[in-house]
């Protein structure tokens, strides 16, 4: 009998895959290069064997060899610059489309990836301009709209998002494209709508899967609980939820970490990962493996801390790893699909009222939702000079993400810096062409862009550190500040916020109220307007609203990180019974305690 060749490995390769074997259609690529060394399209294809399998360096290596080998084969450069993006290299991903153009100038896909990776690089304005080539090619791309509409939020381009606006929604109904949704938050606090924007999104990028074999609830001395996130390192989520995993109960539960960000070897990591009993780096594996390991470890309650932000996973859990699983704080909202349990949140963000537009099962915690770290500093501000701030005046600022400033707030905040003799505006320089349009806007409503004044990104101490030198935060909507506003409110910084439709508009309202302080949320643009307007030019009022703010901090639930902790575990507690019981999740709230 004569040895297979290497177009038949080739081929047995392709079956094998396709068959669901992937341990064996790798085996079999490799066994047509061990013939074949010069196969460039084997190369190409265990190239794409790896990059499914979450492999992405030896992805990328196997595209490099069949690219010596055949320089132009275009999918090798698409997927090669894919690779790089996965692996966080988005100026060499980049740089990648540019060869890839240059080969095929009105290949979409390669426009469409370029935009993505000149996205990440927080270079919005020529990601735009990527994104409408790409529609120009194919107007129906499955992702170019979407990512459009963002970059238009990301430059506070506010005239062309309010005409992609009324498109965007219907996308969204009619689900014949892909918007993140998170996009969407910027667009609409419609609760419905986002909802079918996350149903959607789950069903184009979460393959189907018939998941691992069901693992019954069994009793045992210490429920196992693992926290998944790619944000164990300097990021809001780590700055939020530090202490929470340090003080979990150790004779009650077993707390596990489960990284699929980046590693650093700063402090911030440090602490997480000492916070953990165990803490896993899953950040090479494939969705399904991360998924085994869960269940090999026997993990009780998984808690998603992603939802759908930027460097999300949610693929793990669809493997249905684990009896229960939970979503909680990284995103503010609805999952949108059938492998998610519980989202955990409060009375006030998510109305037991709202239920329909969550998939998951409703968990309301005693006051807020939101878990602070009462460790994190609280610096002394340095004097407004060195921040390039007026010596006198109202400082009026939103530390927002430029992307959740909505024009018909921005409009507010001009008419209150118009009424507001000498006053400023005090915001994040998230990009160079939002700054540019803002300034824009700001003109055209008749305020000189010179009254904006725009602050760096800094680390978290100096960031808190600056609070002190404003004078009442602003909040965005429809999608509100979330760690943004609890961090101004744990320096001591009053807020006036807009109570939203959806939960993302509803954040800084639990927040208010959990720091005793509900009369600063109103239920109207006009009301926001009328109480933003009648503080500033009461600085009695304003300084006694800042005194109570402060004493807050030593006070409020909002920074009791053991109160916080107990209510949480109660609603783990509650949920594991619920499974020990074997009944379906349901609903509640855990009572004060």
């Amino acid at each position: 009998m004569t040895s297979p060749d290497a177009d038949a490995l080739y081929a047995r390769s392709h079956q094998l895959w396709t068959e669901g074997h992937r341990a064996e259609a790798l085996a079999a690529a490799d066994a047509a290069l061990a013939l074949r060394p010069d196969f460039a399209e084997a190369h190409y294809n265990r190239g794409v064997m790896l990059q499914a399998m979450n492999r992405q360096q030896e992805a990328l290596a196997a595209y490099d060899s069949a690219l010596a080998l055949k320089p132009a084969l275009v999918p090798a450069w698409n997927n090669r610059g894919i690779a790089l993006g996965a692996l966080g290299r988005y100026g060499e991903a980049a740089a990648n489309y540019d060869r890839l153009l240059a080969l095929a100038p009105a290949n979409a896909s390669a426009h469409y990836n370029r935009g993505a990776a000149l996205q990440q690089l927080g270079q919005w304005e020529e990601a735009a301009a990527e994104f409408t080539q790409t529609l120009g090619l194919n107007p129906r791309h499955p992702d170019a709209f979407g990512c459009l509409a963002s970059a238009a939020l990301h430059v506070c381009d506010f005239a062309r998002a309010a005409a992609l606006a009324p498109a965007l929604a219907e996308t969204v109904r009619r689900g014949n494209a892909v918007v993140a949704p998170l996009a969407l938050l910027g667009f609409s606090g419609d609760p419905a709508l986002q909802l079918r924007c996350a149903e959607n999104f789950i069903a184009a990028t979460i393959p189907r899967v018939a998941g691992l074999p069901p693992r019954p609830a069994t009793p045992r001395e210490r429920i196992r609980i693992a926290y998944l996130s790619s944000d164990f390192q300097d990021h809001a989520t780590a700055y939020l939820a530090a202490e929470l995993f340090e003080r979990h109960d150790r004779g009650r539960f077993e707390v596990t970490g489960f990284s699929f960000g980046p590693g650093d070897d700063g402090a911030m990591r440090a602490r997480i990962a000492k916070a953990f009993d165990a803490f896993h780096d899953i950040a090479a594996m494939s969705d399904e493996a991360a998924a085994k390991l869960l269940r090999t470890l026997e993990v009780d309650i998984a808690i998603d801390l992603k939802g759908h932000t930027q460097g999300a996973r949610p693929a793990i859990l669809s493997h249905r790893p684990c009896p229960v699983q939970a979503a909680y704080l990284g995103y503010p909202g609805t999952m949108g699909c059938d492998f998610i349990d519980y989202v955990i949140a409060d009375e006030i963000v998510a109305p037991s009222g709202h239920a329909a537009f969550f998939s998951e099962k409703i968990v309301h915690l005693p006051g807020c939702y939101q878990v602070n770290d009462s460790k994190r500093p609280h610096p002394s501000s340095p004097p407004r000079r060195e921040l390039g701030l007026p010596e006198q005046g109202l400082v009026f600022c939103s530390f927002n993400n430029n992307w959740k400033i909505a024009a018909p707030v921005w409009d507010v905040w001009m008419r209150l810096l118009t009424a507001v003799p000498g006053s400023v505006l005090w915001l994040l320089a998230d990009n160079d062409a939002a700054r540019r349009n803002l300034c824009l806007a700001a003109e055209a409503r008749g305020v000189v862009s010179s009254r904006l004044v725009f602050a760096p990104r800094l680390p978290l101490a100096d960031h808190l550190a600056r609070h002190g030198a404003a004078d009442l935060f602003l909040d965005t909507a429809p999608c509100n500040a979330h760690t943004t506003a609890s961090d101004a409110l744990w320096m001591g910084l009053p807020l006036v916020t807009l109570l939203g439709a959806s939960f993302s508009g509803r954040v800084a309202a639990s927040l208010l109220n959990a720091v005793g302080l509900p009369e600063l949320v109103t239920e109207s643009l006009a009301d926001y307007e009328a109480l933003a307007l009648a503080l500033a030019r009461d600085p009695a009022q304003l300084a006694a609203l800042r005194a109570r703010v402060e004493a807050a901090r030593a006070t409020a639930p909002l920074f009791d990180a053991g109160r916080f902790c107990r209510g949480l575990e109660a609603a783990y507690v509650a949920m594991w019974e619920t499974a020990l019981a074997g009944a379906p999740p349901r609903g509640f709230s855990v009572p004060p305690g």
